[in-house]
């Protein structure tokens, strides 16, 4: 079975490759969870976040958003003191600040799946071919920097258009699987 190269053999990252990445998901609460791990792994790989992902699902109230957003100054302490997640305050901080602009966002936008969804590029706007090669020249893309911007200015932090590209990657928003991998 061909995969595409970046999951390697790690057990973890291949099973997370043929299962879910690049798998279109529509609920709330995991695109919230995702939006959020991709901004933890800012400067980490993601194999790093993969392996803690479990505690920081624990963590954060299995990514819940009304819960998440209801975090107080005390869970930031907590989250500081767990050895299981990255400790960054400014993350930690970012994620419940988030999870409070992903309800606003629901309320404008009636989902936060419907949002993220409208920002799904034109098949013709893609590439061709998706190689090793393109896809290294591909860490932005027109779309991902719209969206970055557009959270950016509804009040969203670590949203950069690189992360918000992986992000759209990972959820299926494009198609990011080399030609010759079987899960394209």
């Amino acid at each position: 079975m061909k995969r595409c190269w970046w999951c390697g053999e790690d057990p973890l990252y291949v099973r997370y490759h043929d299962e879910e990445w690049g798998k279109p998901v529509r609920d709330d609460n995991r695109l919230f969870e995702k939006i959020c791990l991709e901004g933890f792994q800012a400067g980490l790989s993601w194999l790093t976040i993969l392996r803690k992902r479990e505690n920081f699902r624990r963590a954060f109230a299995g990514f819940d958003i009304d819960t998440v957003a209801r975090f107080k100054s005390k869970d930031v302490t907590r989250l500081l003191r767990d050895e299981g997640i990255v400790r960054h305050r400014g993350k930690i901080e970012s994620t419940i600040n988030n999870a409070q602009r992903a309800i606003e966002l629901r309320d404008q936008e009636g989902s936060v799946a419907d949002y993220f969804w409208r920002w799904q590029p034109a098949r013709v706007s893609r590439p061709r071919r998706i190689t090793r090669e393109v896809l290294m020249t591909m860490a932005t893309t027109p779309e991902s920097a719209a969206l970055s911007k557009d959270l950016r200015k509804r009040g969203w932090t670590f949203v950069g258009p690189t992360t918000v590209y992986a992000f759209m990657q990972a959820m299926g928003l494009v198609n990011d699987h080399v030609d010759d991998c079987s899960f394209r």
